[in-house]
């Protein structure tokens, strides 16, 4: 077996951020304070959200983006446990460990901007099956529970319980399969959300196929966020991820994100809208900006060879097809969405100090999960029989 995790040479390991570790504490105090402020005298009183502008930064951003940046979690899982690609399985952990906490941030995040967050347990009693809001929450809410119990062995082999973690190995292919299907049904969904409102978004982003078109820049950018963590995490942690596994996740990218360019393109061209990519003025600007940098550049780029043979080019390469989806979620959910006549919207100094904190929390986890925990592994799992 090839060891595809390793010591970094050029370095020791690193030190504990003590420094890093209190900034990123401070940062989601101050948000824990303002979502106090929230609770306590209504969204009026910490964001400009209004009738005519009833969603944000807190959906589009934390919402939209963090359920898709977070799909690394099930494309990586499925690749390793049910297409039995092994020679991935020392990243995996580190994708679901990034799944399990984009989740429970976009699960606060939620908790936030809901006008009446007390009442969330409701979609379990009063079920509602004619609204895509009630599949995406239920299955956000499986999906991050089973993301838990995937999780979970890290918890187990640091405290060395035997007995739980053999149960984990036994039912994990099914987990996984469980989790593969709540997450296609509930990134699908968040596209669905928006086919409702047709008079409101502009034709560049609206779409019949919204749903597929969700699901696919879900599955495409699920690689890239692992490629970047794992960049990002060598560094800080002391270890590199092989060539073998970020330049296989690089291979992968291109028929992904030339699915989607197809996609996309397609549409409009049946659709007879073909034209309005450059006629629609700003919107014909987003929409290439979009393309370019999350889409065009990085396929072009990450066809070549050499490109997927150096770790700078694979990470650049990620990160525009990271920014590529996170201009798309806001262009479709935000920019494009007409608000009512004469409201405007830009988010308050409290809104943001809301996301940030949500970050700083995610960050500051991932860093004490990789500090404490057996995350990242050189060795292929037990076999669960």
């Amino acid at each position: 077996m090839t060891t595809a995790i390793h010591p970094d040479p050029g370095h020791e390991k690193q030190p504990f951020p003590k420094r890093g570790v209190g900034i990123l504490g401070v940062l989601v105090g101050i948000g824990l304070i303002i979502a106090v402020i929230r609770f306590l005298y209504g969204l009026g009183a910490v964001s400009n959200l209004s009738d005519g502008r009833a969603w944000g930064l807190w959906i589009s951003f934390d919402l939209y983006c963090g359920v898709a940046l977070a799909a690394g979690g099930f494309t990586l899982a499925a690749a390793v446990y049910i297409l039995g690609r092994k020679t991935y399985y020392p990243i995996v952990r580190g994708a679901i460990l990034t799944a399990f906490l984009g989740y429970l941030m976009v699960i606060f995040a939620l908790m936030v901007d809901l006008g009446q967050p007390w009442r969330i347990w409701h979609i379990m009693i009063y079920w509602n099956p004619h609204s895509p809001l009630f599949e995406v929450g239920w299955c956000v809410l499986l999906y991050t529970a089973v993301l838990a119990l995937e999780f979970s062995p890290n918890i187990f082999e640091r405290f060395n319980k035997e007995a739980p973690l053999r149960i984990i190995r036994k039912i994990q292919i099914p987990l996984v399969i469980i989790g593969v299907v709540l997450s296609i049904l509930h990134q699908s969904s968040l596209g669905s959300v928006l086919l409702m409102m047709p008079d409101k978004i502009h034709p560049l982003w609206y779409t019949p196929i919204l749903p597929l078109l969700f699901l696919v820049s879900a599955i495409a950018v699920g690689p890239a966020m692992v490629m970047l963590e794992s960049a990002m995490g060598g560094r800080a942690f002391g270890h590199k991820v092989g060539m073998d596994i970020l330049g296989g996740l690089g291979r992968a990218l291109p028929y992904i994100l030339g699915l989607y360019l197809l996609l996309r393109l397609g549409d409009l061209l049946i659709a007879g809208e073909f034209a309005l990519i450059f006629t629609s003025g700003i919107y014909s600007v987003l929409f290439l900006i979009e393309l370019a940098i999350g889409v065009i550049i990085p396929l072009i780029l990450l066809t070549s060879s050499a490109v997927r043979r150096n770790r700078t080019l694979l990470f650049l390469s990620a990160l525009l097809v990271v920014l590529g989806l996170i201009l798309n979620r806001f262009n479709v959910s935000l920019n494009a969405l007409t608000p009512r006549q004469g409201t405007t919207y830009v988010p308050s100094a409290m809104e943001l100090s809301i996301t940030i904190a949500v970050v700083a929390a995610g960050v500051l986890a991932y860093v004490l999960a990789n500090r404490y925990l057996p995350i990242m592994h050189d060795e292929p799992e037990p076999d669960s029989a």
